[in-house]
């Protein structure tokens, strides 16, 4: 059996992997990500991905894996994870009773063969007041997650519907990584 690797320190991407029943090891990549390089945002998320993977697929050359980079686009702008309390108001604010996407770089590597996939997810806000803001950014849930929310955890309530895959909001669209897994051979559960 083929060692599955996740280049991945992402608690949400690990839990998606387990719940979808694959057995797999995390190797976090060393790639630095560069949120500023001159690409589209589409282009972005699928660089960095593929750094992701190119930079433990490196050290593990015999195992298959998966890199992934997932970021919120709002009016064209690219909104990453806040990291400050202030930064995390202002990207509520802004995503307040409209419509983001959530865009993840996929990328597949094993034996020298790649596969690199975009996927997004389209996400209707809510309106919500200052004071629901502040009270969510204390909670400190949103320091850490794309878009400054976590669609798993209490989060959740700013959202309206969706559009696209679910598990792509939680960083790792399972159902594009089932696809790309068969393409290496590996045995899916449906």
């Amino acid at each position: 059996m083929k060692k599955l690797i996740l280049a991945s320190q992402s608690l949400g991407r690990r839990k998606v992997l387990e719940d979808a029943g694959f057995v797999f090891e995390v190797f976090p990549s060393n790639y630095i990500e560069d949120m500023t390089l001159p690409l589209l945002p589409h282009e972005l998320a699928t660089h960095l991905s593929r750094g992701k993977a190119q930079d433990v697929a490196q050290k593990n050359p015999e195992a298959i894996v998966i890199g992934a980079d997932t970021f919120v686009v709002y009016e064209g702008k690219l909104l990453g994870k806040p990291l400050t309390k202030e930064n995390a108001r202002k990207m509520l604010k802004l995503l307040s009773g409209s419509v983001h996407a959530m865009l993840s770089g996929l990328t597949v590597i094993h034996a020298g063969r790649e596969i690199t996939k975009l996927v997004e997810t389209k996400i209707w806000f809510k309106s919500f007041s200052e004071k629901e803001i502040d009270e969510y950014v204390e909670t400190g849930e949103s320091l850490e997650k794309a878009g400054g929310y976590a669609y798993q955890g209490v989060g959740k309530k700013f959202v309206e519907r969706i559009e696209g895959s679910e598990t792509n909001i939680l960083g790792l669209p399972i159902e594009v990584l089932k696809e790309v897994l068969q393409e290496f051979g590996v045995a899916v559960l449906k």
